[in-house]
């Protein structure tokens, strides 16, 4: 084969091997949002209708391909916590933070495990899920200079609110998908600076105590459908 006509023969596998990597990126997103991301490599080729093989060749780890699914979705979710801090109500601010974060994990399995959980992802989603906590420390401060807040809540008290919403949304979703909406709202009011809400009765978790939990968390038992 000469020079001149190699590229032109390569083209087509070059194709294919995209088009392999989006049906595997694509059946990945739809069986990790359905079933967490405990599903194997196995299942995710069997959902894309390609060989194990050819998903090896795309991507050699379960890490790696979480990797290049979930590493958007994490900045999407630093981007909802800078959009609050530009609204001009800090309240709406903070209130349409909560919302959009759990509209983003409502029905997605995959997403609140990388959320929740230190076991998935490498070194990237680890710093991607770092810069999360900066976003909600800035929201809470500017609803304390507000007077908004009850004393004493802190950014971690909104990590420990999206676990609270996790379990609400495992518990709920399948026969009442908007139910969460309802005991976020009521959590939300809990943290209001109204007469009679004095300071809450247990400091709030330290940053490491957050990192132990999600150290130690496990996905919930999902069916497997």
């Amino acid at each position: 084969m000469s020079p001149a006509s190699e590229p032109a023969a390569s083209r087509p596998l070059r194709k294919d091997a995209e088009r392999n990597r989006q049906r595997i990126l694509q059946a990945a997103r739809e069986v990790f949002a359905l079933r967490g991301l405990e599903v194997t490599l196995d299942d995710i080729a069997h959902h894309a209708d390609v060989g194990v093989a050819t998903l090896y060749r795309r991507f050699a780890s379960r890490d790696e391909l979480i990797q290049a699914l979930y590493e958007d979705r994490l900045d999407n979710l630093v981007a909802c916590a800078e959009e609050g801090l530009r609204n001009p109500d800090p309240w709406a601010g903070l209130n349409d933070y909560f919302v959009k974060a759990a509209e983003a994990i409502a029905g997605n399995h995959g997403l609140r495990d990388i959320l929740f959980s230190r076991t998935y992802g490498q070194d990237q989603i680890d710093e991607k899920r770092r810069r999360l906590q900066p976003g909600a420390d800035a929201l809470v401060a500017r609803c304390h200079a507000a007077g908004l807040l009850r004393p004493g809540v802190t950014g971690t008290d909104i990590a420990m609110i999206h676990y609270m919403m996790s379990s609400v949304l495992e518990y709920t979703e399948h026969a009442e998908p908007g139910l969460w909406r309802r005991y976020l709202a009521t959590l939300l009011d809990g943290l209001r600076a109204t007469p009679g809400a004095g300071p809450l009765p247990h400091p709030a978790p330290e940053a490491e105590t957050i990192d132990k939990l999600a150290q130690h968390w496990k996905p919930p038992r999902r069916n497997r459908q």
